[in-house]
């Protein structure tokens, strides 16, 4: 059970749902949705947990032994029944006769489908027989941060014997091997040594072990939490944190971040586009400026699952937070780059084989800044945090490691590998071991984890885009967030009226994800405001790809000769000067990101129709089309900037209240009952306004928000400067 002092508490509930059920799959969900929740446990996506159980065997009626084992890509804090791979444990088992060897383990994989129960078709991941093999009814193979620090040590060996003696138990150390079927007979057989408890894996993590589920999460915890007091304590003792600090944290840190971010983004996308995310934290900043941190981050990282996302290294760039200017910094992250590209080339052509996946982006997913913070990227908002929360694993873990050294280690000798001899592939710092650039690439470019991404749905069209949404909140904006959404992109919705700028966060969320959607308010007439809406753009994804605006103000018809100057002046400050100052706000941060980006503007099909009453609308957007002209030239060749010209959209537009709905019906002879809905009588202002096209057919938001997308896609690469009229077929729209 845990200490009395856990620093993780037991969680289990003899009273949930789950376990009251005795459904064994639903008990196994139960488990290990309370194992994935912690961080300090398990990190998104790590980790696998597993159940043998008796069922019915589909065939034979008869009851099997079968085994659960979480599917490949899975995420224990967030898996379902659905999500685990069901397989016949005794064809599992029966994969052993057939086994010829370490050089031949990777075709076993293709045999775990045909070991499927009853039509299971959850990919099996390569951790099946490793779960399969141990003779225990319910198995945890956990990252907790602790486990690795032990795991990643020089002394790792000598100070899990010095654990074992302290708490009393027989954890077993096994030298480093890459996850695999070789790796199931090795466990396999440490499990079955008398007493044994728990196997900790060099450079790698955790197995534990229970005869029922409850016991099986209760071991894993209490054993965690052993672990983490045991390491905490030297840590403690240390004092100073690798090494001691060697810089400070910038006080404009976070600022600095907001203006860095932009610029990193674009020199990063050499292959592709990402999605960034920033974090400025203490345990974060303390290990970026102290001493050793370029050595230990050159090392990279040891747990396999963590160099998956972070890249085998992160970028360290070499810059001094106190006195280097912020030119200076963009020239070293230019240099570091460089470096970093040839050294991971040189990395991959040092280690591929024939038959080796391509050379993936040699760009690096994490970037380390002295006084500044870490950045992290992804091909999503999700994916760039959780980069950033491995690399944290992964600080983690060194900051273990080191505090572990004690002087009493062979320094010829790590006991990561499994012969001495081969202890010289390991490289270490203060008694911090890394994986091998070998085995690191063995596991980046597996030929099964190739086949894992490439079974990943294609991206979409606007995958690692970003776009900032002016009048998001309603009408022609509200349809272009839920059709970025569903093309994948980044969205910032903005507008004047926060509560439906969050309605649309959330509704496009629900598409593109949580963390792909946020919202923010913008007035047009206000600068400040319209920064702001940048700002928060930048500092939630990163950068910024495009700025659509379909916020405008009409402030209703006016009989002839009627057009006081103030409505003048509004019309013109909301409808087009805003226009400019938008643009004029976005171009500091376009430069700086030096990528590709799009402005979409909203004109009207009334900047070419005379008409009366409504003169100062229809003058302001006759501005915004040569607007559009002018800054297409002024942001070329970098930024195309175009725009739409629809007819009057009256469905869902907020500059189209019921009285204004009535005026227009009643000034056209058309019937406006004051007992009807307001959706009712703008379906009827609609259908009047699309009599007079050819087409016959009203223009809708989402008809404007078709060809504001493509505007705003690579689609239209080779057009700007240009408005694309959506207004049905208006014979006095004609261009001439």
């Amino acid at each position: 059970m845990p200490t009395k002092t856990a620093l993780i508490p037991s969680l289990w509930d003899d009273n949930a749902a789950e376990v009251r059920s005795g459904d064994a799959l639903a008990i196994l969900r139960y488990r290990s949705n309370l194992l994935g929740a912690d961080l300090r446990i398990t990190n998104f996506g790590g980790g696998n947990t597993s159940s043998k159980y008796e069922a019915a065997d589909p065939k034979s009626g008869r009851p099997v032994r079968v085994m659960a084992v979480k599917g490949s890509g899975g995420d224990l804090g967030s898996i379902k029944e659905s999500g685990f791979a069901i397989l016949y444990l005794g064809e599992l088992e029966a994969l052993q006769g057939i086994y010829r060897g370490e050089a031949h383990e990777d075709d076993m994989v293709g045999f775990y489908p045909s070991c499927a129960f009853a039509g299971n078709t959850v990919p099996a991941s390569i951790d099946t027989p490793l779960h399969a093999f141990i003779p225990y009814a319910h198995v945890d193979h956990l990252h907790p941060d602790w486990a690795i620090a032990l795991a990643a040590s020089a002394n790792g060996k000598q100070k899990l014997e010095e654990f074992n003696r302290r708490y009393g138990r027989k954890l077993v150390w096994l030298s480093w091997q890459r996850p695999g079927f070789e790796l199931a007979l090795m466990l396999s057989k440490a499990a079955q040594e008398p007493g044994c408890e728990g196997i900790v894996l060099g450079s790698h993590g955790l197995f534990t072990w229970g005869d029922t589920q409850k016991q099986c999460y209760e071991n894993s915890v209490a054993i965690i939490n052993e672990l983490g007091e045991f390491i905490t304590e030297h840590q403690a003792r240390l004092g100073n944190a690798f090494g001691g600090p060697r810089y400070s944290a910038r006080r404009d840190a976070r600022d600095l971040a907001l203006r860095m971010a932009p610029f990193l983004r674009g020199a990063l996308a050499t292959h592709r586009r990402s999605i960034g995310h920033y974090t400025g934290s203490d345990e974060v900043l303390e290990f970026i400026n102290s001493r050793w941190a370029p050595e230990l981050a050159a090392l990279g990282t040891s747990c396999p699952d963590h160099f998956i996302r972070t890249r085998i290294a992160p970028l360290y760039v070499e810059w001094d937070p106190a006195s280097g200017s912020e030119a200076e910094l963009e020239t070293a992250i230019e240099d570091g780059l460089v470096s970093y590209t040839e050294r991971y080339t040189q990395y991959y052509e040092a280690n591929r084989e024939p038959g080796s996946p391509a050379l993936r982006d040699p760009n690096p997913s994490v970037v380390l800044i002295p006084g500044v913070g870490m950045f992290s990227f992804g091909r999503s908002k999700k994916e760039a945090r959780i980069s950033g929360e491995f690399y944290v694993n992964a600080i983690h873990v060194m900051a273990g490691a080191t505090a572990l050294e004690d002087g009493n280690s062979d320094d010829s000798v790590v006991p990561q590998a499994r012969q001495p001899e081969r202890s010289i592939e390991f490289t270490r710092f203060h008694n911090y071991v890394a994986l091998p650039p070998r085995e690191a690439f063995r596991i980046e470019y597996w030929a099964l984890e190739e086949a894992k991404l490439r079974r990943m749905p294609a991206e979409k069209d606007f995958a690692r885009r970003i776009f900032l949404v002016i009048g998001g909140g309603s009408g022609i904006g509200r349809a272009v967030c839920h059709k970025l959404a569903h093309l994948e992109a980044h969205i910032m919705v903005a507008d004047r009226n926060e509560e439906s700028a969050r309605a649309v966060q959330s509704a496009t969320a629900a598409s593109a994800g949580k963390e792909a959607a946020a919202s923010c308010y913008a007035d047009l007439t206000n600068r400040d405001s319209l920064r702001k809406a940048l700002e928060a753009t930048v500092r939630q994804f990163g950068g910024i790809d495009g700025v659509i605006n379909t916020a405008a103000l009409s402030l209703g018809p006016l009989k002839a000769g009627q057009l006081p100057e103030d409505h003048w002046r509004t019309m013109l400050e909301v409808n087009l000067t805003s226009n400019f100052v938008l643009a004029d706000v976005m171009k500091p941060v376009f430069l700086k990101q030096d990528l590709p980006a799009a402005i979409v503007l909203t004109s009207s099909a009334n900047a070419v129709v005379s008409k009366s009453g409504s003169e100062s609308y229809d003058i302001s957007k006759a501005g915004v089309n040569h607007l559009i002209r002018e800054l297409a030239i002024g942001f070329a060749p970098l930024v195309r900037v175009n725009g739409v010209a629809p007819a009057t959209v009256v469905e869902g537009s907020e500059m189209f209240p019921h009285d204004r709905v009535v005026f227009s019906l009643r000034k056209y002879g058309l019937p406006a009952g004051d007992d009807e809905s307001t959706e009712v009588l703008r379906e009827r202002l609609a259908a009047f306004y699309a009599s007079r096209t050819l087409t016959r057919l009203a223009v809708r938001p989402q008809d404007c928000a078709e060809a504001i997308l493509w505007l705003a896609s690579e689609r239209s690469s080779r057009t700007t400067g240009h408005v694309i009229p959506v207004d049905g077929g208006l014979t006095e729209a004609f261009l001439r």
